[in-house]
Formats: C-alpha cells, structure tokens, sequence
C-alpha cells in the first residue's frame, strides 16, 4: 500500500459513514473524503426507519445477509457501549395467526438457531401474553435480543470519528460522473467541482444503480423505489406495546407488513405498509417524476412483476388510503387498537434491487470497476450489519490496492 491512498466514498448514510471510519482506522495515512449530495449525511434510509437492530431471524443460513447481520449485531452493539449511544435490547415477537404462519414459524426458528440467534424460542398463544400482554394470535417466536438504535445517530458518530482521523465530509456534492484511468478516477460533481481518488467506493442507496451505470458497471440491478408508511401511537396508547411485534414474513414477498416497533424515543411505530414510489426519493405521494415513471413502465420485466403481484399492490394501495385499512393490519395482532389510536409519521423509501428478469434481488451485492467498487444491493439489515460490511470492504480495497 502507498504512503498516501486517495479514497473517495459516494453517500453519507450509515453504510458510507461505516466504510468512511473504518478506512481511516485502518491507515492513518489514508486520504478519506465523503460525498453527499444532500445538505446533510444520512437524510434518506438511514433516517427514515425503525430503527432495529436485526438479530438474524430470517436469513438463510450460509448467506451474505446472514453472515454480516450476526457479525454486524456484536460490531454495533460494543460500538454504541463505546460510545455512549442508546442500544436497547427490547425484544422481537413474531406472532402467527393462523396454522400456515406457525408453519413458517418453525422454518424460521431453524433459521435463526443455525444463524446462532441467542436465546430465541417458540412460544404457544397463551404464552404470548408474558411478553407482550396485549398483543393476540396462536403462536409465536421470541427473540429476546433484537434491539433498537437510533440509526442516524451512529452514522453521524461515525463520521464524527472519521473526520477526527482526519477525514473530510462534503455536502451538497451531486456525483454526475467518473472519469477513470490506469491510475486514478475523477469524480465530477453536477456544480462542476471535480475530485481526483485512487479508489472510489459508491454506498449512495436509492441512487446506487444510477451511479453504477456511470461507473461504467452492467445496467442491472435496477433500483425500484418503494415507500413505506408509517403513523405513530397516540402517547397514552404506547403501553400497548413494550418492544417489537412482527407478522410472520410470507417467503414470495420482501416485505414484512405491518408492523409495531418501539423506538428509542419512546414513541411506537405501525406499519409501513409498501406501495410503489412515483420518485426516487417520493416520500410524498404528490412527489411524481415523469422520468421515473416512463423508465418503470417502459421495462417489461417490471410489468410483469406489476401484474403478478397486482393483488398485494392493490391492497396495499387501499392501506395508504384508508386509514382504517390501515389500523384494521394492526389490530390483527393488536386487538385493543383502534384507527384513533393512530397518527400519522414520516414515511420511508425502500431501495428494491431488482434483477433484468424481474426477480426482487435479496441479498447483498456488490460490483467492481476497475478502481470504482459499487454496493448494488445493500437492504436490510444493511443499517444492522454496516461495521461488518464496512470491515470487508476495506479488506477488499487493501486487497486490490
């Protein structure tokens, strides 16, 4: 390795903020400069979620998901002890409704057993009620080590600690191409600064396919946007729930449902439901863009996709518009709530790889061009597992440098 590496990392959510720090702990010669088009780090996935520190429940045994999630979960919880920050191991309760969801149950029990998730157990129906009283169903999954974090917060510690090492963070900077050679890659930026790096590494989220593509990398994965709403319990209803209760995942779809999370704050979370987003970054539903919408009906493997799964988009669709759709997923597993019970929050955007054919893409994925290295697919439990992904791609860099 040279006595002086340039490395530019594209993104200052909670993955770039991980890779950022962790280059600079691992050479103190490192030049390390961060990207962020935004006014400030870690605005969009980083900030606009649960908050949960995913234990490893679901993954299949062997996977990179499964892999860095176990990994990840030890890294941040002794980093937050570290440094002070909230870890609060309030527990997972997946509840199952009927006998085909504590079917799936069992699937997931030996899932998480051979993922090595502590202390995880089945439980009956009554026996729900000694972990969350309120909450109803015929059987359920336990997993008592599933935290909760303030996500934004970790990263902007993390950024903290890579600037003291001497790092530089740049907001408002618009990555709009990579001119690369034999020997360097220039970073241009849409004002029209321009960076020269010997490595670049682009966690840029929502805008990961669009990057990759200027990078010179294959045009698929492409990101599908989809928004996730969420509304809060009123204050005097939050004794509701004392930590997380979760429906059992159905295996043809990436998205849970809804859902009720407790957060450090105090406040607790329903849902999100998802529904396709009309713009990279819609968190509104009048936010539209034209372009995005053509580039989306224009692929027909996304129609396809559209058309198999018309029956889920069209439910859920109904849940963002009818509130009392919305509180009635809820209460499936929370009987004592009601519609009133519940106020609106700020939603989030998911940033769903998907593959050429149409096929959601589930694990992680990375790719590699020359000096630029691009993380394609980083979903959940990207956030949990962002020290453990951060360790490895420093490995690869120092590797290939």
């Amino acid at each position: 390795m040279s006595s002086s590496l340039r490395y530019v990392v594209v993104g200052g959510g909670i993955v770039g903020a991980a890779i950022a720090r962790a280059l600079t702990q691992t050479d103190e010669r490192a030049s390390v400069t961060v990207l962020e088009k935004e006014p400030a780090p870690a605005m969009h996935q980083t900030s606009r979620n649960s908050g949960v520190v995913h234990a490893g429940l679901y993954y299949t045994p062997g996977s990179a998901k499964a892999r860095f999630s176990r990994r990840g979960v030890e890294l941040l919880r002794t980093y937050c002890e570290q440094k002070g920050l909230t870890y609060d191991a309030c527990g997972k309760l997946l509840v199952a409704l009927d006998e085909r969801e504590r079917q799936r149950m069992d699937d997931i029990h030996a899932r998480a057993t051979a993922n090595g998730v502590p202390g995880v157990r089945l439980l009956t129906g009554p026996e729900l009620a000694e972990v969350e009283p309120h909450v109803r169903g015929i059987a359920g999954l336990h997993s008592p080590t599933t935290a909760i974090v303030d996500f934004a917060e970790i990263a902007t510690t993390m950024l903290a600690d890579a600037i003291a090492a001497g790092a530089e963070v740049r907001t408002g900077f618009e990555v709009c191409g990579f001119d690369q050679s034999a020997t360097e890659v220039v970073v241009h930026a849409r004002r029209g600064d321009a960076l020269a790096a010997d490595h670049v590494v682009v966690a840029a989220g929502l805008q990961s396919d669009r990057l990759a593509r200027l990078a010179g990398a294959d045009e698929f994965p492409r990101i599908v946007p989809f928004r996730g709403e969420f509304a809060l319990l009123r204050p005097e209803r939050r004794a509701l729930v004392r930590g997380l209760v979760y429906p059992v995942p159905d295996p043809r779809y990436p998205f849970l449902g809804v859902h009720l999370t407790r957060r450090v704050d105090g406040e607790v979370m329903v849902g999100p439901n998802a529904v396709l987003a009309l713009a990279r970054e819609g968190y509104r539903r009048r936010d539209i863009d034209v372009g995005e919408i053509r580039r989306l009906i224009g692929w027909g493997a996304f129609r396809r996709f559209a058309w198999q799964n018309r029956r889920t988009a069209i439910r859920e669709m109904y849940s963002s518009l009818n509130p009392r759709a919305f509180a009635a997923a809820a209460r499936r597993y929370l009987p004592q709530l009601d519609a009133g019970d519940l106020v609106p929050a700020r939603s989030g955007i998911r940033a769903q790889a998907m593959d050429a054919d149409g096929t959601l893409v589930d694990d992680f994925r990375v790719s590699r061009r020359g000096r630029i290295m691009c993380i394609r697919n980083a979903p959940s439990p990207a956030a949990t597992a962002s020290l453990a992904i951060a360790d490895d791609v420093v490995a690869e860099l120092r590797g290939g440098a």
